[in-house]
């Protein structure tokens, strides 16, 4: 999910409300997103509405154990795809083309590459011998309303199938 500042398409405006109250709480975003469509089936106004996921964990998986050697080939294979990339574009804008272009490039992409990605690998010094995928994840996930429809909504969300009484009523 993109951030107001990461996405300049979107207009800090959009994502705000003006004093927003607090219609329920799920453990899940597919029951928040079902408690929102009930609304808007009933005819609530939803553009009122904001679901903000809570509780924000950090999950780190671990894919495998690095070394020297799958370094240096990662590097090697990176650095093959940068050349054979640049070597392209020098062949398509060059008024002689030939073969020899790309095949120059891939080679210095090659070592660059091989040379970047083990002196990333040993400025380390080893305290992070393993690679790793992470993904920040909400644990809770709040439906919010604008005060001034905050009570029609929950009235309305009284009448979803399985939902809890109104602590509000």
């Amino acid at each position: 999910m993109a951030s107001p500042q990461s996405n300049p398409r979107v207009p800090i405006r959009t994502l705000q409300l003006e004093f927003p109250q607090s219609l329920a709480v799920y453990d899940t975003y597919a029951e928040a997103q079902r408690s929102v469509d009930f609304l808007s089936d009933k005819e609530f106004p939803v553009q009122n509405c904001m679901i903000v996921g809570t509780e924000l964990k950090q999950l780190e998986r671990i894919t495998g154990r690095l070394t020297w050697g799958k370094i240096a080939i990662g590097g090697l294979l990176s650095g093959i795809w940068l050349g054979v990339f640049v070597g392209l574009i020098f062949w398509i804008f060059s008024s002689d083309p030939s073969g020899l272009q790309i095949l120059t490039t891939a080679i210095f992409g090659a070592v660059f590459g091989l040379v970047w990605a083990v002196a990333g690998y040993a400025a380390t010094r080893g305290q992070r011998d393993f690679s790793s995928v992470t993904q920040v994840v909400a644990t809770k996930y709040e439906v919010l309303v604008e005060h001034k429809h905050a009570g029609q909504a929950r009235d309305l969300l009284a009448g979803l199938p399985g939902a809890l009484p109104n602590p509000f009523a």
